[in-house]
Order: C-alpha cells, then sequence, then structure tokens
C-alpha cells in the first residue's frame, strides 16, 4: 500500500500551497482507514533528538504505543527499542521511505530538523511537505509540528522562513494540525556555557541583547502530550516559553555563580557575524554556513522571544508553577555533576567525567 500511496502523491505538483484531489483523497483515506486506528498509536519524527527523546518517554509512561523513525547511522538509536519504542527505518531525505512508516499511525509528533551538515532545504521543506503529503493522504488524525517563535517575521533567515512555509502548507493540507512555537531549549545552555565554565574552557558569547525565554525540553514533552487529550488544540498555533527571557551574558552569568568560576568570554561583535555571513553568501562553498549565520540578522535586532504562556496553561489544564524555571535546571545540573566530582575525587577542572 505504500508504494501505491506515494505513486499517487509523486503524480501531484504542489507549488505555493497544497493541490487537492478530492476524490482521489477521499479513495486513499477510505483505504487507509478500512481499520480502526488506535488513538494511543503515535509516531515521532526525530526521536533521537533533544525534544524527541523527552516525547517518546513520556509518551511511553503515558501508555502510548510509540514508533520512531530512525536512519541508518553509526550510533544506532538502541535506546529508543530499549524504553519500549518500536522503530522504522526511514528518511526525510527519501521520500519514498516514509508512507510505509506511517501505516497503522493516528497521530504524527514531528520535531525532527536537520543536523548540522545536512541541507535544511532537502530536510525541513522538502522532506517536511512529502511527510504531511503522506499523512493527508493516509487519513492521519493529528499532527504535531514543532515550529519557532515570530518565524513569519525573520524570512531572511532560512530555517525561519522554511518554518513559516511549512506551518502555512500543514494548514492548508486538510490534516487536523496543532503548531507549537518553541523559543529556545534549556539543554543547549549545557554544551554551549555550563561545561565550558566548569572545564575553565573558552566560551563564545556575543554582544546584542536578544532574550530568550528558554524551555526544559520535559516541560515542552509533557505540554506537547497534553494537547493530544484536549480537542480544543486542533487548528491552534501555541506559544512555547519558559517563565522568562534571559540574554546570553545574564545565562553566563548565572553558570558562574553557581560553578563557583569566573567564566573566560571571548565577545564576537555582531558586525563581525554579519560581515561573515555576508562573505559566505556570495560563495557556493559557503551557502551551508551562511544560511546558518542567517541568525545574526536576529541577534542584531535585539529581539526578545518570549510569549504569554497564560492561555497555553488555560487550553492544557496545566498549573504554570510545574514549568521548570531556568535557575532550578541550572541548579539541578550542577548540583548533581559536583556531586559526581566529589564522589570520585575529581575537580572541576578535569574534563574526563560522565554524569
Amino acid at each position: 500500500m505504500g508504494q501505491y500511496l506515494f505513486r499517487v502523491l509523486g503524480s501531484q505538483r504542489y507549488a505555493g500551497g497544497v493541490k487537492h484531489s478530492r476524490g482521489r483523497h477521499q479513495c486513499l483515506r477510505a483505504v487507509a482507514q478500512g481499520t480502526q486506528v488506535p488513538k494511543t498509536s503515535i509516531l515521532v519524527v526525530g526521536g533521537t533528538g533533544t525534544l524527541g527523546r523527552q516525547i517518546v518517554r513520556r509518551a511511553l509512561d503515558e501508555g502510548y504505543e510509540v514508533r520512531c523513525i530512525v536512519r541508518p547511522r553509526q550510533n544506532p538509536a538502541d535506546f529508543l527499542r530499549d524504553w519500549g519504542a518500536s522503530t522504522v527505518q526511514a528518511d526525510l531525505g527519501d521520500p519514498t521511505s516514509l508512507p510505509a512508516a506511517l501505516v497503522g499511525i493516528h497521530t504524527v509528533i514531528d520535531c525532527a530538523t536537520a543536523r548540522p551538515e545536512e541541507p535544511t532545504t532537502k530536510v525541513d521543506w522538502v522532506g517536511k511537505k512529502a511527510l504531511i503529503q503522506c499523512a493527508q493522504a493516509m487519513g492521519i488524525q493529528r499532527y504535531l509540528f514543532f515550529s519557532i517563535h515570530n518565524c513569519e517575521q525573520h524570512k531572511t533567515v532560512p530555517l525561519m522562513r522554511i518554518k513559516a512555509c511549512t506551518e502555512e502548507f500543514l494548514q492548508q493540507s486538510g490534516v487536523p494540525y496543532t503548531i507549537f512555537r518553541l523559543c529556545g531549549f534549556m539543554q543547549a545552555i549545557i554544551g554551549n556555557y555550563a561545561v565550558p565554565i566548569l572545564e575553565e574552557r573558552q566560551v563564545w558569547g556575543t554582544t546584542d541583547q536578544t532574550r530568550t525565554a528558554y524551555m526544559d525540553s520535559q516541560d515542552v514533552a509533557k505540554l506537547a502530550l497534553a494537547s493530544l487529550r484536549v480537542e480544543g488544540t486542533v487548528g491552534k498555533r501555541i506559544p512555547l516559553a519558559g517563565p522568562q527571557a534571559w540574554t546570553v551574558s545574564e545565562v553566563i552569568k548565572e553558570c558562574e555563580k553557581l560553578a563557583g568560576a569566573n567564566a573566560k568570554v571571548t565577545e564576537v561583535p555582531v558586525w563581525l557575524l554579519k560581515a561573515a555571513h555576508g562573505f559566505l553568501r556570495f560563495n557556493q562553498w559557503g551557502r551551508d554556513a551562511a544560511d546558518r549565520l542567517a541568525f545574526v540578522d536576529i541577534l542584531a535586532s535585539n529581539e526578545t522571544f518570549s510569549a504569554d504562556m497564560a492561555e497555553t496553561y488555560k487550553l492544557l489544564g496545566l498549573d504554570p508553577s510545574s514549568t521548570t524555571t531556568l535557575q532550578a535546571y541550572l541548579q539541578e545540573y550542577y548540583s548533581s555533576i559536583l556531586k559526581k566530582l566529589k564522589q570520585v575525587g575529581a575537580s572541576s577542572k578535569q574534563t574526563d567525567f560522565y554524569v
């Protein structure tokens, strides 16, 4: 059935929106929905990532049957199977592999994005379009998509533009969707600032005053799964932001306080990053790097990436006080790692430790 569906999907051309063939899609839905699919059947796309693994873990704890798309890789996703999820080999870079992965699935949770070494357009645009088309043809009942806060306001940044276009494509597809708009993950702070400060390594900062309301990916997973129990979330774009917005310099100071160490900070001027972006943009070999440096346009705007979460908590029926603050998240991290160092008789200057 998967090959048949793809041949049908491949025969359509999409340009600037979704082209509908009502009779054909009604027929496909009838075929795909011949057997009642349980609401607990979930497909997680991006299950090995920062957010995806938290969604998989929580969904399993809540009793969902979880299937994950995985690609052949050097480091296999054995931990997903160890947790109790099933896996199927598919790749957003290969649309022909997608239809079979959706057979017997009620809900798709899409939290995948291109890795640094991958072309963003191929994965986040071409691949996501193919996935949404498959979901449309096979009658998927819910589709959760993770986007970026205010992405439509920053279309000079390739990933932001792609997220905005994907939102529009999903909205026009006819698939019952919920879009979550993220501001930033606390987990990124650990590798960028917390660990280097503890190890007395160089920390790279910028001179901008951009603020980000970071959120723990575990809290994001909790909110996302709560949305599956609320019919009022269908067809909505829901903001997800932490309790407080922070600048990079404020994050570094918090890490210094908790680590009991001074950071070796090198601040890179925003104008220098903009110059590097401009240079790479006009050289074919530097296009991928330029796409990622395009985020400097956001830094130059000194924007605040945050959102009022009152309506989100009310809609999902959750208590705002249960959301982790950045201070609490960092406190837990440093307490855990410093305790581990004490147990093994190491100092914070040592780098060969694991928690």
